[in-house]
């Protein structure tokens, strides 16, 4: 186990095997029994890791639920930085959504929808290169993966043209901070039904409706809280212009999974296919904006 050079005295450690970051991650309790999350990565990450830290900082003085964030430091002999956060006692959304009435699932999700919105209040640096450009380049590099990696999806060139016949729709989007992997898999459910907020690691600046593109893992789950997430942020009904990026969004992050998954096995690649047809079948095959699981009519 790697020694803090604060000498933190913990009396418990576990680590944690979840997730896909490279951070080393454990369950820890110390002599005081105050339950954190420790963080450990390479020292090359420090600064990152240093603005991921004042960031969540940041939120948890804004009073959003999150892992607050209790100390930063240099280990292992200069080799690694580490982070110590609250932790947020619960259930992972993904597992407890599934015994709770739609009513809680939609409530929920409303509850997600706003923090997100407060998340966004973040504003981007100034010196933060236009969107329309940097999104375009990144779009165009997801194309050029999908079609290098010689893996195919059904529907696939329908994808493509989509997103190469709409990329006028990222023009003057403003930018805030962004969670950069919002969806149920990081979320905490408490025993009173709080929401909770975890794992900032993936944080980027851009707009803030492409923070939606990971919507697609919480509608699997819960179509109802995944609506309501939709209505919490907008206060309502999403404007079309919301769900027309929707589409865009969804569909370039769709198409990069499919060559990430292939190095890490069969199992990853079949999950990521699977989720391509759930999207052709959402969208109509492109033809409708508006996601099937979106519940039109659904409100308390």
């Amino acid at each position: 186990m790697h020694i803090l050079k604060e000498r933190e005295k913990f009396k418990l450690i576990k680590p944690i095997m979840k997730g896909w970051s490279t951070d080393k991650k454990y369950f820890v309790e110390n002599e005081l029994n105050q339950k954190m999350l420790l963080r450990i990565a390479e020292i090359s990450l420090y600064d990152e890791k240093v603005k991921e830290f004042e960031a969540m900082k940041h939120l948890a003085e804004c009073k959003v639920p999150v892992s607050n964030p209790i100390k930063i430091g240099i280990c292992d002999d200069g080799k690694s930085v580490y982070s110590l956060f609250k932790w947020c006692e619960g259930e992972d959304a993904e597992i407890a959504l599934k015994s709770m009435t739609e009513i809680e699932q939609y409530r929920l999700g409303k509850d997600a929808g706003r923090i997100l919105k407060e998340i966004h209040r973040i504003p981007a640096p100034e010196s933060q290169e236009e969107w329309v450009s940097r999104f375009s380049r990144k779009a165009d590099s997801k194309i050029k993966m999908y079609q290098d990696c010689g893996l195919k999806i059904e529907g696939g060139e329908k994808i493509i043209s989509y997103i190469q016949n709409n990329k006028h729709l990222l023009e003057g989007r403003a930018q805030c901070f962004q969670h950069g992997d919002y969806h149920v898999g990081n979320m905490i459910i408490s025993s009173k039904g709080e929401l909770s907020i975890i794992d900032f690691n993936r944080y980027d600046y851009g707009d803030p409706w492409e923070e939606f593109n990971r919507i697609v893992w919480s509608a699997t789950i819960s179509p109802h809280f995944a609506t309501g997430q939709l209505n919490g942020y907008f206060n309502g009904r999403p404007p079309i212009d919301f769900f027309k990026l929707l589409v865009f969004y969804i569909c370039s992050n769709m198409l990069s999974s499919i060559p990430w998954a292939i190095p890490f096995g069969e199992d990853q690649v079949t999950i990521m296919k699977n989720q391509a047809k759930d999207v052709l079948t959402w969208f109509n095959g492109m033809d409708d904006p508006i996601p099937t699981w979106y519940l039109e009519d659904y409100y308390i």
